[in-house]
């Protein structure tokens, strides 16, 4: 038994979006290193959640999915009521910068209205009992805006977004914090940088090039690639999470980053020279795909995480460098081309040609 499970061993533990990227991870560190934890997996099954993603763990006796859209006030309050959640980490979302540009309502209703939806079902459940209760919220570094050449995004820099999948995020933060301010609702935010890693679907940057160098199709980088981003692995996000969810202070703040700011230029050129020998490619080859498109409205230059705050309270700090974790991420995708396939497959292969071809 762990250091935290005496304290919650018996409780009711919702994972919302568990069948998604992050959520995948965190909801699969969960279930097996906590066995007396009961752990309820929400998900819609959207084009980015997939239950393929929990094999493994399907079967386990602390696990249970539940597909159900949190967009839907009833059938969420009923799943509170049934289950009895003590504690909520809630990480669905409508993630992606682009599709927000395209369908901003979308990131609206889910990002916000589907916050507040589960907001008030724990205030229902609960009532006022907020004695071991926690709501935990995971946001991301882009709620701050932009960065120039220097400085860090700490837990006070002000709220500035761009684009409407920011600003959707940033609303569902503040009522968060409202929530705590006015009826007292315990609660924990966390904001992170760039995550990458096994299971994420290949619209985002680097599972889209491993897909695309395979395949030997265009590269498409937004503007000159100088755009800079801080890149965290998937699996240290998750035990970020955990550390924060047992360890953490009530309504406070942590920023999660991986230390490790690259150009988008310099890291698909990485990528394509790991590629290459992976795939037994001359060097140089899949760097020829590399296509500059015209860039997206409202860009943002540099985002960069000042992760000391969670690093001195908590003792969390990256496990592995970009480039072994870049490598188990490469390794994975070549691994598992049929999940691949899966996902690439039908709309969102119109998605693509749509977004890209401009």
């Amino acid at each position: 038994m762990t250091e935290f499970q005496d304290k919650l061993e018996g409780e009711k533990i919702l994972i919302t979006g568990g069948a998604g990227f992050i959520g995948s991870h965190v909801v699969r560190l969960f279930v097996n290193k906590y066995p007396h934890y009961q752990i309820y997996n929400l998900d819609v099954l959207t084009y980015a959640g997939n239950l393929e993603n929990l094999k493994d763990i399907e079967s386990k006796s602390n696990y249970t999915f539940l597909k159900a859209n949190i967009n839907n006030v009833d059938e969420i309050s009923q799943l509170f009521k049934k289950y009895g959640f003590t504690k909520i980490i809630h990480l669905a979302a409508e993630s992606h910068v682009d599709r927000s540009i395209s369908d901003p309502l979308a990131f609206v209703k889910t990002n916000v209205i589907g916050t507040m939806n589960l907001l008030n079902a724990a205030l229902q459940i609960w009532n006022g009992d907020f004695q071991d209760k926690l709501f935990y919220h995971i946001s991301t570094d882009e709620v701050y805006g932009t960065l120039g050449e220097t400085g860090l995004f700490t837990e006070t820099t002000a709220y500035d977004p761009n684009s409407p999948y920011s600003a959707s995020k940033a609303s569902s933060d503040h009522f968060v914090r409202a929530y705590g301010e006015t009826y007292g609702l315990p609660y924990i935010i966390s904001n992170c940088s760039n995550n990458y890693g096994p299971n994420q679907f290949p619209e985002k940057l680097i599972p889209l090039f491993i897909n695309n160098i395979v395949n030997k199709q265009a590269l498409p980088v937004y503007g000159d690639g100088k755009y800079t981003r801080d890149w965290l692995f998937v699996e240290d996000h998750a035990e970020a999470i955990d550390l924060a969810f047992h360890k953490g202070d009530d309504k406070e703040t942590y920023n999660i980053g991986g230390f490790n700011e690259w150009q988008n230029i310099n890291l698909i050129q990485l990528l394509c020279s790991i590629m290459d020998k992976k795939l037994g490619r001359k060097e140089g080859d899949s760097a020829k795909l590399i296509t500059y498109v015209k860039d997206r409205p409202g860009h943002d230059k540099r985002y960069a995480i000042d992760a000391r705050k969670i690093n001195k309270e908590l003792g969390w700090k990256p496990s592995v460098t970009f480039e072994q974790g870049l490598e188990k991420t490469i390794d994975w995708y070549l691994k598992n081309e049929e999940w691949l396939r899966n996902v690439t497959c039908g709309a969102y292969r119109d998605y693509y040609q749509k977004q890209y071809s401009r």
